[in-house]
């Protein structure tokens, strides 16, 4: 994730329920740092998934039951991020006195804002902003 650093976010792509208008947290967030595609997963309670290059927004997605589709635009608070340089990644681990309790997050640090994705309990959840001060931070070498 270091390789990143320097890079600037192209754009971010969401999975959306295409019936209920929403956000589909159940999928991977995909973030193109200059054709460079990083998708991050939380599952269960305490499973993170960080892979390359493994997902094409361009595919359908098959999910029985629900129409999905990719979409770079549908959050204007990652669309602020396009063209922004990444500053800096980290982990993060939650040390609040709750079940979640050293579940992982992955927090990207831009010029003008920060973001953080983290484990809602079997779901991706994004955070804008500085990070919730119950995480232990985790530098990347």
């Amino acid at each position: 994730m270091r390789a990143l650093v320097g890079r600037p976010l192209t754009r971010a792509w969401l999975v959306w329920d295409v019936q209920d208008d929403e956000w589909f947290a159940d999928c991977p967030i995909l973030f193109d740092f200059s054709g460079e595609l990083v998708e991050i997963n939380h599952q269960k309670f305490d499973d993170l998934s960080i892979t390359w290059n493994t997902v094409d927004p361009q595919h359908p997605i098959r999910w029985a039951d629900f129409d999905l589709q990719w979409r770079h635009d549908a959050r204007p608070e990652l669309h602020a991020l396009q063209n922004q340089v990444l500053q800096d990644v980290q982990l993060l681990e939650w040390a609040g006195d709750d079940m979640a309790r050293g579940s992982v997050a992955v927090s990207f640090r831009f010029p003008h804002d920060r973001l953080t994705i983290a484990n809602a309990l079997d779901e991706n959840e994004l955070t804008f902003g500085p990070p919730d001060a119950r995480y232990r931070r985790h530098g990347l070498r």
